[in-house]
């Protein structure tokens, strides 16, 4: 398929997991690709890659939360590629230290052990500032880079007529199950939901169309505590699949380059569940 030929498409957070997974995919399709991330290094590696197969990137230093970052990276797809069609937002984190790293998350995931059996202390003990930190980068970086890229798609063409655009947010299906992620982050991904309807609402006058994934379980860094799991708990919480494993990147990234095509041309403020049948309501 060839859906996405001479498009500019943007991933915030594409230089790892579901947003490198984007990023391949649409390139695929022919868009041209604005990779950007915190990370220099891996968001150079996801350009090289696609380069390399024949297509076209360039990597944008964003840090999610900054107002002139995000501009910066809506301005890239203009000056490189002389439009902005889409732009999915995959940056995110689980918890304030959220890094990636194996280590991190086996100190993290024994350090939660304590509250096992009494999740109110959890409660008792939450840190504000993780809650601020969550939020900044999962729920204002995503209104951030929508904010930047719709003012974009929101220029008039040559007939006076707004360009017109697809927005794709990452939720989560924490964003409806509470018992699928921390505190922070099931509160940051259900605002992430309800701020993908109350755009798509106002953008649909500027030909902005704006939708949301809520991915399941995938198999990113962002879910490599369930391996860290003992065997018996483990097993207990892949049962909750009913398709019996974890999503792969790809399979949201199909759903993106979905939602971004003209095969999706009447949908904006929904929501899609690729989660192995873990959440279905």
């Amino acid at each position: 398929m060839n859906r996405f030929r001479d498009n500019a498409i943007v991933v915030t957070g594409g230089a790892n997991g579901i947003g490198r997974a984007c990023c391949l995919r649409f390139s695929s399709e022919g868009a041209a690709i604005i990779v950007a991330d915190r990370d220099a290094t891996q968001g150079a590696s996801v350009v090289a890659e696609i380069v390399e197969s024949g297509g076209r990137a360039v990597f944008s230093q964003l840090d999610a939360t900054s107002r002139l970052d995000n501009a910066s990276m809506a301005d890239a797809a203009i000056a490189h590629y002389g439009r902005l069609d889409a732009v999915v937002t995959a940056a995110g984190i689980t918890h304030a230290a959220y890094t990636g790293e194996a280590e991190v998350e086996r100190k993290r995931l024994a350090d939660r052990e304590r509250f096992d059996g009494q999740p109110h202390l959890e409660v008792l003990d939450y840190d504000v500032e993780e809650f601020r930190a969550v939020m900044d980068v999962n729920l204002i970086g995503t209104f951030l880079a929508a904010q930047a890229c719709a003012a974009k798609m929101a220029e008039p063409d040559a007939n006076g007529n707004p360009v017109g655009g697809s927005i794709v947010t990452i939720a989560s299906i924490a964003a409806k199950n509470p018992n699928a992620g921390p505190i922070a982050y099931t509160a940051s991904k259900s605002a992430v939901w309800m701020l993908t309807k109350k755009l798509g609402i106002m953008l649909a006058s500027a030909n902005i169309r704006i939708n949301a994934i809520g991915p399941g379980f995938i198999e990113t860094k962002m879910t490599q505590s369930i391996e860290m799991m003992p065997e018996e708990r483990r097993a207990a919480f892949m049962a909750g699949i009913p398709l019996g494993k974890k999503g792969q990147p790809d399979d949201i990234a199909a759903t993106a380059a979905f939602l971004c095509s003209d095969d999706a041309r009447y949908f904006t403020g929904e929501i899609l569940h690729p989660s192995g049948g873990y959440f279905t309501g």
